[in-house]
């Protein structure tokens, strides 16, 4: 049996992995709600509603086919950062290690840039879309119980934040199911977390019975 060179191993895995980190990063810091509202609609986002710099708030303010774009940005930006880190950690060929870790590790920069996009003063979206593109990269299996929740809770209480938490609490589950492996549940943990930490004030609303229920029609 051959013995593992670990701090060797470890030093030829930084490259790589901080490589993938920035390029993710930078990929989840390309927000189509506050380029699509500021460059184009010359008028942030992020001074309505609830502030926050995502789909659900663009929609209820602006509405129009301009949600499509910011849609297209959110699915888009998480694609290009799983696959580009899957074409960054190819050329280091380490096949102990398996390219799903490499996708959990790329979404967890990519929702960190969405989230707190250095370019946009660190504030950001809430990831559910990127998340919810990510989740079906990574295994259909999972994204079956992030998005059968999501849709079901969304659907019947109309409470998209409700749905929302769901997807961020089910996720470390999901993948621990899946793949039944301490590292990917570990970074399942963070992602989710973060997902969750981003509507702690959506959380306080639920509970308090004051959060705004979804409807196809924007706010006048």
């Amino acid at each position: 049996m051959q013995t593992v060179n670990w701090p060797a191993l470890i030093l030829y895995m930084l490259p790589p992995l901080l490589l993938i980190a920035v390029i993710a990063y930078f990929c989840g810091c390309f927000n189509g709600a506050v380029i699509v509202s500021k460059y184009i609609l010359r008028d942030d986002v992020r001074k309505h509603g609830s502030g926050n710099a995502g789909l659900t708030n663009f929609f209820r303010t602006f509405g129009g086919f301009l949600t499509l774009v910011v849609i297209l940005c959110d699915v888009l930006k998480a694609v290009l950062a799983i696959e580009v880190g899957l074409a960054v950690w190819a050329q280091f060929s380490i096949p102990m290690f398996s390219p799903i870790l490499v996708k959990y590790w790329a979404a967890l920069f990519c929702l960190l840039g969405h989230m707190f996009p250095c370019m946009f003063h660190f504030k950001g979206g809430k990831g559910i879309l990127s998340g919810g593109t990510i989740a079906i990269m990574i295994d259909w299996r999972i994204a079956l119980v992030v998005w059968g929740g999501f849709i079901l809770l969304a659907v019947l209480t109309r409470y998209v934040s409700l749905g929302s938490c769901w997807a961020g609490a089910s996720f470390p589950f999901a993948t621990w199911f899946v793949y039944q492996n301490w590292v990917l549940t570990l970074l399942a943990i963070l992602i989710g977390g973060l997902i969750l930490y981003m509507h702690r004030g959506n959380i306080h609303r639920l509970l308090t019975g004051t959060e705004s229920k979804f409807t196809l029609h924007k706010k006048s």
